[in-house]
């Protein structure tokens, strides 16, 4: 079961940090001043400091990253101007935190995409999961819909005809193997692998957790006609920002493109 009390906890956690880094950072409104990026440390961190590093100062642009390990803290900072983008999240997940927290959040470019893939320590393929076998799936509305649509998409189970972003186990009409389901916040499925026979892993917690999307997953989802691409994102109305332009422009270059297929080997996407 999705437990909104937690989620409810990790804003108003979310909303004392925030407050914190508007107390200590720098004013994101500020056009002339540094522009401060909210992402996972893995890629989207790892993306943004090979720009900072490498092509920020040529267009003029101070780029600042500020690391997050949770997927609601970046948008609640970018609402209340603690930051002045962020740089971690879908579509899919950004529509529905919008209308769950009353934000407007909208995305500028689309940068890249990360594989969600289904991983395990006990056994090599999807096939061999036993009956009755316990898969842990992200407990958050979309991921845990797109979990249940890539172990659909490749047979382990079937979801209702017509189910969107918002499919839960309860969803199910055919569960031939009897699959077993433990919802965990989606940080905490690649360390759930030693207690369960499965995990989906998001593809930026399944690289911070030194699973290699590309060879580690028993399956993974397609690229193709995929909505899932990880997007640079602003407080609606700072779209125009020339800091967030610039960043943008340079998010989508050759460079990063290049960077992203040397550094990830197919485990992260170029969308541009």
């Amino acid at each position: 079961m999705r437990n909104t009390a937690k989620i409810t906890t990790a804003a108003l956690a979310a909303g004392a940090l925030t407050l914190g880094l508007s107390a200590c950072g720098a004013d994101s409104s500020d056009t002339d001043g540094p522009l401060i990026v909210a992402a996972s440390p893995v890629p989207h961190a790892e993306i943004l400091n090979y720009v900072k590093d490498n092509l920020a100062k040529m267009e003029g642009l101070d780029l600042q990253v500020k690391e997050f390990t949770d997927y609601v803290t970046p948008n609640t900072a970018t609402q209340d101007g603690s930051v002045g983008a962020n740089y971690f999240q879908n579509k899919p997940y950004l529509d529905d935190f919008n209308k769950k927290n009353g934000t407007d959040i909208v995305p500028v470019v689309t940068v890249h995409l990360e594989p969600l893939g289904l991983y395990s320590h006990k056994v090599k393929k999807a096939d061999d999961l036993k009956s009755g076998a316990t898969v842990a799936i992200p407990n958050d509305t979309v991921n845990e819909a797109r979990a249940l649509k890539l172990l659909a998409g490749n047979g382990l189970i079937t979801l209702k005809a017509g189910v969107g972003n918002e499919a839960t186990p309860s969803d199910i009409t055919k569960n031939p193997k009897n699959l077993k389901f433990k919802e965990l916040e989606a940080a905490q499925t690649p360390r759930s692998l030693d207690d369960v026979d499965a995990a989906v892993v998001n593809g930026n917690y399944a690289i911070e957790s030194d699973l290699k999307p590309s060879q580690d997953a028993l399956v993974l989802e397609s690229p193709k006609n995929n909505p899932y691409g990880n997007f640079l994102a602003v407080k609606k109305g700072n779209e125009d920002d020339p800091r967030v332009k610039k960043l943008a422009k340079l998010l989508t270059s050759p460079e990063v493109k290049k960077f992203i297929q040397d550094k990830y080997a197919g485990s992260v996407l170029a969308s541009f």
